[in-house]
């Protein structure tokens, strides 16, 4: 397995170790063992799954409280899979990275507690699992609105379908 720091640091890209021949494809896609040696902390408690269609945007979405890290990756599909660092002391504040995901990349995206998540479904559908540090706790769920102008975020999609809440969510200086 392969682990590399993004341009913020603390969110990681990770490249299992691949084995294919005449049969198929095998890899381990989680080993908790493996992935704390790799620097991926704690015990995830919660995996979701979703199935979106091209051009759904998903975020960007965050919870207060404890928080929630993601281990996120795509199954079947392509996704633009985007982290926004909402820690107001972090020097990075504001700031935002985005790599591709897909089912044929196998990459998978560690985002840490403190950073607002989303993606953008770039093929005609995808399937999107994510392992969660913490519970889903509705009274803690937040969104930052995905075209912030001050946060600046290069989508791939120029007419995103969003859902009703995340067309409300604020911006990151209302945060503040």
């Amino acid at each position: 397995m392969k682990v590399t720091p993004t341009t913020l640091s603390e969110v990681l890209l990770v490249e299992p170790r691949v084995f294919t021949d005449e049969r198929g494809v095998f890899f381990e896609s989680y080993s908790r063992k493996m992935y704390e040696s790799s620097g991926i902390p704690g015990e995830f408690v919660q995996d979701n799954h979703s199935l979106s269609n091209k051009n759904v945007l998903r975020g960007l979405h965050y919870q207060t409280g404890k928080g929630q890290a993601k281990l996120v990756r795509v199954t079947q599909g392509e996704v633009f899979d985007v982290a926004v660092d909402i820690r107001p002391q972090s020097p990075n504040f504001g700031r935002w990275v985005g790599v591709r995901l897909s089912g044929e990349n196998r990459k998978q995206l560690y985002i840490p507690t403190g950073f607002a998540h989303g993606f953008c479904v770039l093929s005609e559908t995808a399937e999107f699992l994510y392992k969660c540090s913490n519970y889903y706790s509705p009274a803690d769920e937040r969104g930052l609105a995905w075209d912030d102008p001050d946060i600046g975020i290069d989508w791939p999609v120029s007419a995103p379908i969003l859902s009703i809440k995340d067309r409300r969510n604020p911006h990151l200086k209302d945060l503040l």
